[in-house]
């Protein structure tokens, strides 16, 4: 599933999409890697690269974002809609990232 894109470092801290299913401590592996940066030889897949990955553990499984307001209001109309959310995140580290 391709949602979103991040660049992985390693050793670096990620609030990636809330994932179920995983516990604190847990290994996740990443296998859609866009590029790969080897001390400067750039690999570029074709969509992905085939056999790298990111391998990465779970810090915490549910971090709540921060509160966010979506207010509509029509002028002279008598309308207004408040709604909000917050979006929930795993925090992952990265590991080690293989290619």
């Amino acid at each position: 599933m391709m949602g979103q894109q991040f660049k992985a470092e390693q050793g670096k801290k990620l609030f990636v999409h809330h994932m179920k299913d995983v516990e604190e401590g847990q290994t996740v592996e990443f296998e859609n890697v866009l590029l790969l940066d080897n001390d400067g030889a750039v690999t570029v897949g074709t969509p992905t690269i085939s056999g790298a990955k990111v391998v990465c553990e779970v810090l915490q499984p549910l971090v709540k974002g921060d509160k966010v307001i979506v207010f509509k209001m029509k002028r002279r109309k008598d309308s207004r809609k408040k709604r909000g959310h917050r979006s929930q995140f795993t925090q992952v580290e990265i590991k080690s990232i293989i290619g």
